[in-house]
């Protein structure tokens, strides 16, 4: 619960609010002697029965000075029935010793698995849960420790019950996941069946702010829904984000889904593209960079990744006018399908002339 500053805070609201009689009791007149009959009658005042934490987080959110949060209630049995078709998802998390998938190792990992309503882009029915601690092998640095909690005694001797996970992944469409270009290449390495689901990444697939939230960021996303959670434990940012995903967005647009859900689901249908800007000028670092291209060190070249192919195809006129200004070139161009997306494999290359 968060106080807006306020320099001359009015408190009227709080008249709605029961109070104590706090005045002290006048002095009895020693020369009056009440007969005892009128002393029995008297009853002693009664205090008013003080106010739920509900009720007080109510009158608060009327006032405008006030803003209130609430802790996630992870939803474990969506309400309503599917009106057509439905894809089964599975929203994914992990944490790992650290951020270099080729030395560091998984030490949490959580999956909830539910149906999607094709025709809402809501989720119905149960949700299954999976959350499991493993040993990396080493010990985990104390800023992991300071970020999760987790410590070297909580993960002794613990393994991820694959038996689980598999049986979990059965039938899945999509897995979700908020940064999927961090989490899939951990989990491909120590689970490889996961390399043959298509993912999505909530968090790179869809434009927040286009579609009226301030941050792309999990916890600032889950804040604007007016909830707070504990971030970076992997069950419960998984439940964060099946939240997110699931409200309805602030600014809807013809022809699209009303949530979150239905949008990053309509992203995995389709291809993107990784547009490397091939012998580019010198001279054209600053528009390239600009543009949101970064430089790939080992291929010497500046890239950029499209969603799809009508930016695809606008992003190769951008090209041939202000980077190679109408002389002949030939760009690299990577497809990328649901099932390399995210992970540290190569997709379809091909070579497009300008």
């Amino acid at each position: 619960m968060t106080q807006a500053p306020h320099p001359q805070l009015g408190f009227a609201f709080l008249a709605e609010l029961p109070t104590l009689d706090l005045e002290p009791p006048k002095r009895a007149n020693r020369s009056a002697k009440a007969p005892k009959a009128a002393k029995s009658a008297v009853a002693a005042p009664s205090a008013p029965a003080p106010m739920d934490a509900e009720a007080m987080a109510r009158a608060l959110e009327a006032h405008p000075d006030y803003k209130v949060q609430r802790r996630l209630q992870p939803c474990l049995d969506w309400p309503g029935t599917a009106q057509g078709g439905v894809t089964t998802i599975l929203v994914l998390d992990t944490e790992t010793t650290g951020l270099d998938q080729a030395k560091e190792k998984i030490i949490e990992l959580a999956l909830l698995r539910v149906d999607v309503d094709n025709a809402t882009g809501l989720p119905v029915g149960p949700v299954q849960v999976y959350d499991g601690l493993e040993d990396p092998g080493k010990p985990i640095p104390p800023e992991v420790v300071a970020i999760t909690g987790i410590r070297d005694a909580d993960v002794q001797g613990q393994a991820l019950d694959e038996a689980r996970v598999a049986e979990l992944m059965q039938g899945v469409d999509v897995v979700i996941a908020h940064n999927a270009g961090f989490d899939r290449p951990f989990v491909e390495g120590r689970l490889p069946a996961f390399a043959q689901l298509p993912w999505a990444c909530s968090f790179a697939d869809l434009d927040w702010k286009a579609m009226g939230r301030s941050s792309a960021k999990l916890e600032s996303l889950a804040q604007e829904l007016g909830v707070f959670y504990d971030a970076h434990r992997a069950e419960m940012d998984c439940h964060a984000l099946l939240a997110v995903l699931a409200a309805p967005l602030p600014q809807a647009v013809a022809g699209t889904s009303a949530t979150g859900l239905g949008r990053v689901l309509h992203a995995a249908r389709n291809p993107s593209y990784r547009v490397s800007a091939t012998n580019a000028p010198f001279e054209a670092k600053d528009l390239l960079k600009a543009r949101g291209y970064r430089w790939n060190a080992d291929q010497r070249v500046w890239a950029t990744r499209l969603n799809d192919d009508a930016a695809l195809h606008s992003e190769f006129d951008w090209l041939r006018q202000q980077v190679y200004n109408g002389r002949h070139a030939a760009v690299q161009v990577e497809k990328l399908d649901a099932l390399t997306k995210y992970s540290s494999r190569s997709g379809q290359t091909s070579h497009q002339q300008l």
